[in-house]
């Protein structure tokens, strides 16, 4: 007798933004590139969608399609481990790299994936006119999530 087994089905899709440790301009141009493809593989890895990945020197912004056999937190932990033995294996910066503690993770519907992607391609453009700080207060406010300014990234003025 076949078993007929009800499928999962859902589209979630979520941007992830974080810093470098101290939001220090580490990530250079000269290897972004394949930092982010690397990044893209552990997201793979997990079986989830890598939609764009970009950033600047003391920031990134992943752009996912998130299946929920991940949790989030989970997802970003091993992206954030696995990213930082790449740089530091390949002593791509002097002294050891690491992140910061904490993300933010912020949900679209499918008809926002162009805009984001588009916000995600055009990184250094937005942050000509704005800083990471702006931006990230800009994403807590705009999707109203409560914070606690204690516990929002280490700025560095």
């Amino acid at each position: 007798m076949l078993e007929k087994m009800a499928g999962t089905f859902s589209q979630l899709y979520v941007q992830i933004v974080f810093a470098v440790k101290g939001r220090e301009n580490l990530i250079n141009k000269t290897w972004k590139d394949e930092l982010y493809k690397y990044i893209s593989g552990i997201i793979k890895g997990k079986n989830q969608k890598p939609i764009i990945i970009n950033g600047m020197p003391d920031h990134i912004h992943i752009f996912i399609g998130l299946k929920p056999s991940v949790a989030i937190a989970d997802l970003v932990r091993d992206i954030k481990n696995n990213s930082s033995n790449y740089i530091n294996d390949r002593k791509l910066v002097k002294g050891r790299f690491s992140w910061q503690e904490g993300y933010g993770a912020f949900s679209y519907s499918h008809s926002h994936i162009a805009d984001v992607y588009n916000y995600i391609l055009n990184q250094e453009e937005h942050h000509q006119k704005r800083t990471f700080k702006e931006e990230y207060y800009n994403f807590l406010k705009k999707f109203e999530v409560e914070f606690d300014e204690k516990y929002l990234f280490d700025w560095i003025e």
